[in-house]
């Protein structure tokens, strides 16, 4: 994987938002589901494709889920310089707190192949927090 963070030609900006979801959650059964609304945008001069996805979800435990797959959502998503792409999926862990972080496996259209990195982010139910 080469190193394009800091080559204004492969730019990939992420951004999430999150929400709690009471209605598929079971805090007695130490089930809290969580939506979260990725936005991909293309910020560089190349065109990208979004290959693969590697995800790392941490509870408040300290537990982790790793997750890897093609794409996102069924998708590998083709994004032209100034282009953005939004989907929504979810997780599930065993604490009202927790937080994702990741990477994207991109390839330019130079056959240049780089990582888009996903900051973290927090899941949180605060409903049940004093």
């Amino acid at each position: 994987m080469e190193h394009a963070e800091n080559d204004p030609r492969y730019q990939i900006h992420v951004s999430a938002q999150t929400r709690y979801l009471p209605e598929q959650s079971d805090p007695d059964a130490k089930r809290f589901t969580f939506a979260y609304t990725i936005t991909i945008r293309n910020a560089g001069s190349e065109s990208a494709k979004l290959l693969n996805r590697h995800w790392i979800v941490t509870d408040a435990n300290g537990k982790t889920q790793e997750v890897r797959g093609a794409g996102v959502v069924g998708e590998q998503p083709h994004l032209q310089p100034g282009e953005s792409f939004e989907y929504t999926s979810g997780t599930q862990i065993e604490t009202p707190l927790g937080s994702m972080h990741g990477s994207y496996d991109m390839i330019a259209d130079d056959g240049t192949r780089f990582d888009a990195v996903i900051q973290p982010f927090s899941l949180g139910d605060r409903s049940g927090l004093h």
